[in-house]
């Protein structure tokens, strides 16, 4: 039975990427293959998609999902946006000194937050405008804790995907992020397809796993939506499914086993799972210990990918959101 500390890996803290690099297509590449990896650079990338292939991208627009406001007794309140749940509504994850109770006040100059309820991890929040409205005019990217640094005004181009659309995420679908619109174009001029779908990544996906069983983990729920053309796609294609990132990964394996093209997912993979849509995924390098990292143990293989991780810390690679990039195929694809 595999645990939590089956997916410990020591990281040099050197090669977490705290900025990205100037140009989105200049990461590099590890290519994860059947006897070991190569070392290439993301836009080669176009060599190992085939005609008739199907490409997925995650569609989700990064919110400004981070604010910061005082609470009416005068201490100060973070809030990190989990989910919007109506108009007006949202899910939040706030750090404050003591717990707020129902009807409690946060305050950003003259508008207000009131808190609403306790679920879970999170509290209920009810703000005096439209939430995504005020999330534009007083919210801040919401990069992740392990960038240790201020926000930057180019974190809001570069912390979000050149193809993003639909506003509802706290953290980007990092593997698209290498993806600039000449390569689209040139992946569509090799004769690959592309299709979207759209899976909003809330704070979830930055809690730790707490259990070191891992049948006693509680996914997160993240929304997802495949809308009917991406549907019609998946079934008439003749070539693989290729995943831009675990969030596409997750939104396809959770359609095959349910049958809905929208809804939540819960869906935890580690390895074990039984793929039914993926056939290969470009994706980043995933923190120790976490769910995307089981995600990636399960499609290639926990061996191989430990030794592939071992390779690119002795190469240098760069890690996590603004770092670099994998590619990798199932076995027997």
């Amino acid at each position: 039975m595999l645990t939590k500390s089956d997916f410990h890996y020591e990281l040099p803290p050197q090669l977490i990427a705290h900025e990205p690099l100037d140009s989105r297509r200049a990461s590099r590449l590890m290519v994860v293959h059947e006897h070991g990896v190569k070392h290439r650079q993301f836009p080669d990338v176009l060599e190992y998609l085939q005609p008739n292939d199907l490409v997925v991208l995650n569609d989700t627009k990064v919110l400004k999902a981070r604010i910061r406001a005082a609470k009416d007794s005068g201490g100060n309140a973070e809030i990190l946006i989990e989910r919007v749940v109506s108009e007006h509504e949202a899910l939040c994850q706030v750090r404050v000194s003591k717990a707020l109770r129902p009807a409690r006040e946060l305050r950003i100059r003259d508008r207000v937050i009131t808190v609403c309820s306790r679920e879970g991890d999170f509290y209920r929040l009810r703000f005096d405008s439209p939430v995504l409205e005020f999330l534009e005019e007083f919210g801040a990217v919401p990069l992740p804790p392990y960038i240790r640094r201020h926000v930057l005004d180019s974190d809001e181009e570069r912390y979000q995907t050149v193809y993003a659309q639909h506003p509802g995420s706290v953290a980007a679908p990092t593997a698209g992020l290498h993806f600039d619109h000449a390569l689209l174009d040139a992946i569509v001029a090799k004769g690959v397809q592309i299709a979207r779908l759209t899976l909003h990544v809330g704070a979830g996906t930055f809690l730790p796993v707490r259990e070191e069983e891992l049948s006693k983990h509680v996914m997160h729920l993240e929304r997802y939506e495949i809308p009917q053309h991406t549907a019609q796609r998946l079934h008439n294609r003749s070539g693989r499914v290729v995943a831009v990132g675990t969030t596409v990964v997750r939104t396809l394996e959770t359609w095959a086993e349910t049958g809905e093209l929208a809804g939540e997912s819960e869906l935890f993979i580690t390895p074990g799972f039984k793929f039914q849509v993926v056939d290969a995924l470009i994706t980043n390098f995933h923190l120790p210990e976490s769910t995307l990292l089981m995600l990636v143990s399960a499609f290639r293989g926990r061996e191989r990918m430990f030794a592939a991780y071992r390779e690119a810390v002795k190469m240098g690679y760069r890690f996590f959101s603004y770092g670099d990039a994998m590619y990798m195929e199932r076995d027997g694809v």
